[in-house]
């Protein structure tokens, strides 16, 4: 099983940006991006697949963030410019199960997560 690690999360006024990066063991042909809030479901934030040559965004952060992938670091990015409040949440990098449809962004997609990191964006 693929193992995940997240790092980059942390707290920035709105308006400001972060980077998180997740460093895995073994790529997989979807990679993604996920987050959560308390109470509510974990949702798709952003995935590349195909190898990182395609990539697929939820409306909310459309044109403020931008999903890559470093195979040589095996190391998956995601840039988040423009930050809202709405944006506090967990986020999980995940990688999908084989046979995956990297534009789906289902949490049933994908099989491996790690284990989170926080961010929160203050008014």
């Amino acid at each position: 099983q693929v193992r995940l690690l997240e790092s980059g999360g942390g707290s920035v006024q709105a308006g400001g940006s972060l980077r998180l990066s997740c460093t895995y063991t073994a790529s997989a042909y979807c990679m993604a991006w996920f987050r959560q809030t308390p109470g509510k479901e974990r949702e798709g934030v952003a995935s590349a697949y195909g190898g990182g040559g395609r990539t697929y965004y939820a409306d909310s952060v459309k044109g403020r963030f931008t999903i890559s992938q470093d195979a040589a670091r095996n190391t998956l990015y995601l840039q988040m410019n423009s930050l809202k409040p709405e944006d506090t949440a967990m986020y999980y990098c995940a990688a999908g199960r084989p046979g995956c449809n990297g534009w789906l962004m289902r949490p049933s997609e994908y099989v491996s997560w790690g284990r989170g990191t926080q961010v929160t964006v203050s008014s």
